[in-house]
């Protein structure tokens, strides 16, 4: 008999681990809705025609394709079989895949109902993603994006929201962060400053392992993409830039002042963190050069949040870009998003045990089962305790007390109630807690009290 197995790369979920993960959707949820933010979904499947030059060849590997359902080789010859025809082959047996992310989707659903959306529209979703990606620790083939993003509005207060939910969100689950900013335009002025104006990338790749490789060696690295040495020279304020947001614009504003496209940036960065400082956040806010995510992406600001008492790589990050829904056909239309990395959330919630004791509970109270009689009362009862709020459940048989106590025990509920000759003579209800072993005898309306305060 063959043993049961999941595609690799996908996970299986115990109640345990889905309550947790549902408290981190419905706390994303929560801080969008607070904030405006109106939920929509999109096929698990789209038309390949959607997906596919989105992501760049290496994105265009990663899509699982769907076969055509029925004789999918009806219309395939000896010749497209042979090696060099692959491609086109697929394309004649495969017309859809799965999802890569939810950003071209909602590109896709932001041009087939432009007439039904008023714009700015303010859009939230949270559902699974799929990447034939190469599983490792932390990198799946499915799961889930929690994205936010506002469209058709050139407002720097857009970003100012979007930091905000960062910040609140991460207060709610008692994480702290550091919210690292950056804007393309600056690091398309300081290329523009040096005279390297098509090497951004590499630029900006090696900037990105200043903390790690330090100066000296992005230095060398930057040789070894033949850029000039008159042109490193120039670069060293920027690769050393030091001191507070203030500071370190202060030096961005002298060293970019040749740059109408670099200053453009930092005067984006200082509104932004203008309107954040009134706002007061608890989380740290940084200006930081080396935040280089997305660059064939984004067009202006750069989010990128990292946990400050977990070892963790990015844990939320978006930015601005310009001409999302270009690609089909409606131009114009500017947009800026985020997006919670809810599997490495998961993973600091756990490291630092933040998860709230609620969250992994499901039911508060056991009725234990006597007999016929007893399962008759305890029905009666059982809607009155739901119509509060109280999650209850009655044990289906009459099994020994030991084995309906190590029930309760498993499943981490924490208060048994037994209802016997005894308590329905007199109307009450013995409730035990199974933390603390004691026991008290309620009527209903106690009972309900207790557990609901």
């Amino acid at each position: 008999m063959q043993k049961p197995s999941i595609p690799k790369g996908t996970r299986d979920f115990s109640p345990e681990e889905v309550a947790k993960r549902n408290y981190i959707f419905d706390t994303i949820k929560e801080v969008y809705r607070l904030h405006g933010f109106r939920p929509i979904e999109t096929p698990a499947m789209e038309n390949l025609s959607t997906l596919m030059g989105k992501y760049g060849e290496e994105g265009d590997k990663l899509l699982f394709r769907i076969l055509n359902s029925g004789n999918f080789l009806a219309d395939i010859d000896a010749g497209d079989l042979t090696e060099g025809n692959a491609a086109r082959t697929a394309t004649k047996i495969s017309e859809k895949g799965l999802r890569y992310d939810l950003t071209v989707p909602f590109a896709r659903y932001v041009v087939m109902h432009r007439n039904e959306i008023t714009f700015p529209f303010k859009r939230y979703q949270i559902q699974p993603v799929w990447r034939a990606d190469r599983p490792q620790k932390g990198r799946y083939r499915e799961f889930f994006q929690c994205d936010a993003d506002i469209v058709g509005s050139d407002s720097l207060l857009n970003e100012v929201e979007l930091v905000q939910i960062i910040d609140e969100v991460f207060t709610r689950f008692g994480i702290r962060v550091c919210i690292k900013l950056n804007n393309r335009k600056i690091l398309s002025g300081i290329a523009e400053i040096i005279g390297e104006a098509d090497k951004i990338t590499d630029i900006t790749v090696a900037i990105d392992k200043l903390d790690k490789i330090g100066p000296d060696n992005v230095n060398a690295e930057l040789r070894s993409k033949n850029i000039s040495q008159q042109a490193i020279d120039k670069l060293q304020p920027i690769i050393l830039l030091q001191g507070n947001n203030r500071e370190k614009i202060a030096t961005l504003q002298n060293v970019l002042s040749d740059s109408e496209t670099g200053m453009k940036g930092v005067a984006e960065i200082e509104y932004i963190l203008n309107k954040v400082d009134a706002i007061a956040p608890g989380s740290e806010l940084q200006l930081d050069l080396t935040l280089a995510r997305g660059l064939n992406y984004y067009t202006g600001a750069i989010i990128e949040v990292k946990a400050l008492d977990a070892e963790m790589g990015s844990i939320t990050g978006g930015g601005r870009y310009d001409n999302l829904t270009g690609i089909f056909g409606l131009p114009g239309v500017s947009g800026v998003g985020i997006s919670f990395g809810a599997d490495r959330i998961y993973d600091v919630l756990a490291q630092l045990n933040l998860f709230p004791e609620k969250s992994t509970h499901g039911t508060d109270i056991l009725f234990v089962n006597f007999g016929q009689k007893e399962e008759t009362y305890i029905l009666s009862l059982l809607p009155q305790v739901r119509n509060a709020g109280i999650s209850v459940e009655l044990y289906p048989e009459p099994a020994k007390m030991k084995k309906q106590l190590s029930y309760a025990d498993s499943n981490q509920i924490p208060f048994v109630a037994l209802v016997g000759e005894t308590e329905m003579g007199n109307g009450t209800i013995s409730l035990k807690n199974m933390k603390t072993g004691e026991q008290q005898s309620l009527t209903l309306f106690q009972l309900i009290n207790k557990i609901t305060s």
